[in-house]
């Protein structure tokens, strides 16, 4: 009997259709967890640099209120905030607007644009006392701010 004629099987390298699925079901669960939490992260990014925005614009208004004889308006008027939106380059995030402006009162509001709709905190105010406030719906929405 000849050795060189024994049938000796070789093993193919490789992935078996089963094991294949099992890593992109891994992959799978692993996004499905991972994705929410990065997306909660980036929108928290850009409700702090709105925050961030409305305080600066408070500092102006106050300001203002300095330079023109304690009084917010212009000539009785409210006046033109020099920033409009947040960031102020790039993909806006938030409408910047002030709202009830009086001689000695007004209300700064950071409304969420775009893809920021979806925030859980909502539409961001500050008032002239420094009051706080996030309301999504009509409902105050706490630790926001």
């Amino acid at each position: 009997m000849r050795i060189d004629t024994v049938n000796h099987r070789t093993r193919n390298s490789g992935f078996t259709l089963i094991e294949l699925m099992i890593v992109v079901a891994i992959i799978g669960i692993i996004a499905a967890i991972a994705y929410p939490s990065y997306r909660n992260n980036v929108m928290a990014t850009h409700r702090t640099n709105a925050q961030a925005d409305l305080m600066r614009l408070a500092q102006w208004m106050e300001r203002k209120y300095l330079q023109q004889n304690y009084d917010y308006r212009d000539d009785g008027n409210a006046p033109t905030l020099p920033l409009a939106r947040s960031p102020e380059s790039g993909t806006k995030m938030y409408d910047l607007s002030l709202t009830g402006v009086q001689k000695n009162a007004f209300t700064l509001q950071a409304a969420p644009a775009g893809a920021q709709a979806d925030d859980k905190c909502g539409t961001l105010t500050l008032d002239h006392t420094g009051k706080k406030e996030a309301k999504k719906g009509g409902a105050d929405v706490p630790d926001c701010w």
